[in-house]
Parts: structure tokens; sequence; C-alpha cells
């Protein structure tokens, strides 16, 4: 009976290893998840035109995104590009589209969604891994957000908005509080550049947000202690002037 008291601690203690070893990636509940279709790696805008035409934009149409229009802005803010046997876990998959110092990867990327054909209304939480959208949270949240953000209303308008979070930890267990003053910062430019240039090979539009309250943020989308809410990039179409 000892010998099965002991076997039976054991296997409870190896099952919540491998779980909290999966929370490394994924910390939410997950309550449906999206395989997302196939990023374009072949363009017809260039990135010259793409830099010239670059503008921060506020109006937006009433028209949707559509799943290809998601799923390649998530791939261009933080998808896998490189990938092989043996990479260290904190890679988290893979190399990907921005740079990071010493390749931590201390930011997480949120999708409210409120008007995108084929996705339900809700907050989802994006996996490079797989290129997978999890929903974390159902119903429409964009003019929680917006209020979040200081009540500017164009944020609650887009169909989508792109919400970015760190967690410092994941640079400054190497690089002390450089990684929390510098490179963090620096990688949220590289990946938010990233989106910029991606609305504007595909007609869309979108402004970096910094404007608002950094709890409400949080609470809004439901992070983990350990993130921080830093950028705020609503996505959509231009308006028509």
């Amino acid at each position: 009976m000892r010998s099965l008291a002991m076997l039976s601690v054991v296997c409870l203690l190896l099952c919540s290893a491998a779980a909290a070893g999966e929370e490394g990636t994924m910390q939410h509940t997950s309550l449906s998840a999206m395989a997302l279709p196939a990023p374009s790696t072949d363009g017809t805008v260039s990135v010259e035109k793409a830099l010239a035409g670059r503008r921060s934009i506020r109006d937006f149409s009433d028209e949707p995104l559509t799943l290809a229009d998601v799923s390649q802005l998530l791939w261009a803010a933080y998808g896998i590009t490189y990938t092989r046997e043996g990479m260290p876990d904190f890679v988290r998959g893979g190399l990907k589209t921005a740079p990071s110092a010493g390749a931590r990867y201390p930011l997480d990327i949120y999708l409210v969604a409120g008007n995108v054909t084929g996705l339900e209304p809700g907050i989802y939480y994006y996996v490079p891994e797989g290129h997978v959208l999890h929903l974390i949270a159902k119903g429409d949240s964009r003019e929680a957000l917006a209020e979040a953000c200081l009540g500017q209303a164009f944020v609650g308008i887009a169909p989508a908005a792109i919400v970015y979070s760190a967690v410092f930890e994941r640079c400054t267990v190497k690089y002390g509080q450089r990684g929390r003053d510098r490179y963090v910062c620096m990688d949220l430019g590289h990946s938010g550049e990233n989106v910029y240039l991606q609305c504007g090979a595909l007609g869309l539009g979108t402004c970096a947000v910094g404007a608002f309250d950094d709890s409400a943020v949080h609470s809004v989308i439901g992070m983990t202690d350990e993130e921080e809410a830093l950028y705020v990039m609503p996505v959509g179409h231009p308006a028509k002037r």
C-alpha cells in the first residue's frame, strides 16, 4: 500500500511538472483554438512602397477584416520564420519576423476581435508555434478596450486591435536591468513597425497607442500577473475621404 501511495505521489508530481511546462507557452485557459491560414511570403507591394506610405490611421470604415488579414498581421508581428531541432525553450518555437535581443522574445500578443469575417468576437491569444489563435474570452471587448485607452474612440471602431504585453523576466534573467530599460522596448518597436508595414501592404491602417491605463488594459485582456501591457494597435480599412 505504501508503495502504491508513493507511486501515486510521483505520478501527481510528474503531471504537475508537465502542466507547468506547457504553461511556459500558454498560461491562459483556451476556450477553443484555430489554426490560422498560412501567411504569404511573396506580396505585391515592395518594402520601399510600404515605407513611403506608412502613416498612423485613426479613421476606419466599417468594412470587416478577413481571417487572412488577421493571419498575415499576426505573422508579421511575431510569426516564426526559422526553426530547427534543439533550439532552447526560451525561443518559443523558432526565430521570428521581428529581431529580439538574445532571441529571448519577451512579447506576448493578443487580438481583440469584433468585426472579423470567420472569427467569433472575443479576445484571442496568439501562439506563433503552429500559427494558432486561442480564444480566451468571448464577446466584443472593443469598447472596453477603448475606455481603457483613455476614451480614444477609434480603438473601439476598428474591427480589431492587436495588443502587446511583455514578460520582462524573459530578458532580465539574462540581461538584468538593461533588458527592462532597453531591450524589451526595442523588441516592441521592431514588431510594431512590422505591423505598420504589413498594414500598408494589405491596404489596411493602424495606429500604435501607448496612452492607456495600464491596469485597465491588463484587466480587459485578462493578462497574467507576470505580464505588463505595452501597446495597443487598432487595425482596419481606412475610411474613405
